[in-house]
C-alpha cells in the first residue's frame, strides 16, 4: 500500500513539472508573437490609414473585429481576399490574440486613436446600443 502512495506523489510531481515546463513554453511563445504581431498590426495600420485600394477596406475591417469583435465579426473567408503578405500579417495578429497577452492596438503607438480613425475613414460604425 505505501509503495502505491509513494508511486502516486512521484506522478503527482512530475504532473507539476510537466505543467511548469509547459506554462514556460507557453510563456515564452506568447512573448515571440507579441513581437512579432507588435510590427504586423502597425504594418496593417499604416496600410488602413494611407491606402484606398479595394482590400484595404477588408483590412479596416480586421482592425476593427481585433478591437471590438462583436460590433465588427471577423469573416476567416477575408483571409483569402487579401494579397498574402497582407493575410501573413493577419494571421500573426491572430495568433497574438489567441495568447491574450496584450490587446493589440496596444502594442502600437497611438493605436486606439488611431484605430478608431481608421474605424471612421472606412465608415466602420458601431452598432446602436438597444
Amino acid at each position: 500500500m505505501g509503495g502505491s502512495r509513494g508511486l502516486n506523489q512521484k506522478k503527482v510531481a512530475m504532473n507539476f513539472e510537466e505543467l511548469d515546463r509547459q506554462e514556460r513554453e507557453w510563456a515564452e511563445r506568447a512573448s515571440k508573437v507579441q513581437a512579432s504581431a507588435a510590427q504586423a498590426y502597425d504594418r496593417l495600420m499604416r496600410l488602413a490609414e494611407s491606402s484606398s485600394a479595394g482590400q484595404v477596406h477588408t483590412v479596416a475591417r480586421f482592425l476593427a473585429s481585433t478591437f471590438d469583435g462583436q460590433a465588427f465579426p471577423l469573416d476567416p473567408f477575408d483571409l483569402r481576399a487579401v494579397e498574402v503578405t497582407i493575410s501573413d500579417d493577419m494571421l500573426l495578429c491572430l495568433d497574438a490574440l489567441r495568447w491574450g497577452k496584450a490587446d493589440l492596438y496596444k502594442l502600437v503607438p497611438d493605436g486606439n486613436a488611431r484605430l478608431l480613425a481608421i474605424c471612421q475613414a472606412w465608415g466602420l460604425k458601431w452598432p446602436e446600443s438597444q
